[in-house]
Formats: structure tokens, sequence, C-alpha cells
């Protein structure tokens, strides 16, 4: 899994390419996200267009980042999962504890409105 970050207006923007599946850069990428939440950055926009393929470790991966946004009144979105990591979404229950939106811009207007 490749990851890169940016941040823009209080937002940080995580962009996944590859497959997600836990491996040893989950711990940079905890870290790193533990930075911003230090740093009172609330909202998280994950792009996900380019994952071609997630495990459960990946899954966990995503919980967590969730977990530690919500627990600092935070939120995530995840951005335009591709149709496989839909079902996934699906089958696991899972879309109904994430925010899923199809785009970038989908999910800036709805943080503004959180």
């Amino acid at each position: 899994m490749k990851y890169n970050h940016t941040l823009k207006e209080q937002i940080l923007y995580l962009r996944f390419e590859g497959d997600l599946i836990g491996e040893n850069r989950g711990l940079e990428l905890m870290e790193l996200i533990n930075d911003y939440l230090n740093k009172g950055i609330k909202y998280c926009l994950v792009d996900i267009a380019d994952v071609r393929y997630i495990n459960s470790s990946g899954i966990g991966v995503l919980i967590t980042i969730l977990t530690k946004f919500r627990n600092k009144t935070g939120e995530i979105f995840l951005i335009n999962p591709s149709e496989h990591v839909k079902k996934l979404l699906i089958i696991t229950k899972l879309k109904a504890i994430f925010n899923i939106a199809d785009s970038i811009e989908e999910a800036e207007s709805k943080v503004k409105n959180l």
C-alpha cells in the first residue's frame, strides 16, 4: 500500500493506492494521524478510489482511523470506493458506520455542514 497526505483548511486528506492489507506501514500511518489529531485536526477525507483490495487487516486500519477521529469528536469520509470495496463494506455492514462520498467535493460539502 502506498499513501500520501496533505492538509488543507484544517482537513487531513489521505489517498491510498494499491492493496490495503494492514502491512508494516500501518504504524507509520497511525503516528501521522495521531500527530494531526494532537494538532486539533478533526476531519479526514480518505480517498480509496485506487485501492484494489482490502483484507481484514486493512479494514482494521480504516476502523482504527475512524475510531481515533470520532474519539476526538471528529469524522472521516471514505471517498469513491471501487465496486469491490463497496461490496465489502456492504457485506461487513461497515457501510452503515462509515460516511461514504462519491467525490472529494461531496465530502468537503458534507464536512462544512457538520
